[in-house]
């Protein structure tokens, strides 16, 4: 007698949920395969734009894990479950974490940024937050530095994105400026001739665009000449050093001397 209850309790449940329950599973399977589908199709169109490498799997991970949320709640709601207490608590659990994350999350919104807007990239020469140095790499929430020191800097992808950059490098080439003084008994025709000779002798100075020397500043006991010329960006510091050790070599060969020499 109460098998036949059983049987007959479990027949009225399949005949009122049955249907929805193959429903479900259909739209689980439909689902599932679309969604399959969509992955290889972002990913092959990721690969044909040269979409940023470090930005892909993130974008894929996002966008997927977002659509088998939405199957998984249309899967829920075609079984009749109740989604009113689920939608709490998930609404609850989201606000704690945005607000424990916050700060992690503007540091990912800011990696986003910088890996779509690429105000530079690895292998840059930058000088941000009192650091200057090259870009090892960009991650979602930091990005690698590592200084002339052989330091490694880590600094937040949001002190990035919300303050000053220099890209010393991505225009290629670089300025450098050298300011040297003369007593008024050197003549500063013959002064200039020598700083221009030694800029187009020195191998890292580059010939385009061209050097221009000329006087800056005139002081009671001498002037001053400013040398402007063109090196690569990278390799800054060393062009420098070797121009300036040259300038003085150069000067001293012909007699010219500076202060305090």
């Amino acid at each position: 007698m109460e098998l036949e209850k059983f049987y007959d309790k479990a027949y009225d449940w399949i005949l009122r949920n049955g249907p929805g329950l193959i429903l479900a599973i259909i739209i689980l399977l439909v689902g599932l395969w679309v969604i399959r589908l969509v992955k290889k199709g972002l990913a092959r169109s990721m690969e044909k734009r040269k979409f940023d490498t470090s930005l892909q799997p993130f974008i894929q991970s996002l966008i997927i894990i977002s659509l088998q949320v939405m199957l998984l709640l249309i899967v829920m709601q075609t079984l009749g479950i109740q989604l009113t207490i689920l939608t709490t608590v998930i609404g609850a659990f989201s606000v704690a974490a945005g607000l424990a994350l916050s700060g992690t999350l503007q540091n990912f919104a800011s990696g986003v940024l910088i890996l779509v807007l690429k105000p530079f990239k690895a292998g840059d020469n930058i000088i941000a937050q009192g650091q200057e140095g090259i870009v090892s790499s960009i991650q979602i929430f930091y990005t690698v530095v590592t200084t002339f020191e052989n330091k490694t800097v880590i600094i937040p992808n949001s002190k990035l994105s919300n303050e000053i950059i220099i890209n010393v490098s991505r225009q290629g080439n670089r300025r450098m400026d050298i300011e040297l003084k003369f007593n008024y008994g050197f003549d500063m025709q013959a002064v200039k001739a020598i700083l221009e000779e030694s800029a187009k002798s020195s191998e890292n100075i580059l010939k385009i665009p061209e050097p221009r020397i000329g006087v800056s500043a005139l002081e009671p006991d001498g002037y001053k000449m400013m040398v402007n010329v063109w090196v690569n960006a990278h390799g800054f510091i060393d062009a420098k050093l070797n121009f300036q050790e040259k300038l003085i070599s150069d000067l001293k060969n012909a007699g010219i001397k500076l202060p305090g020499m």
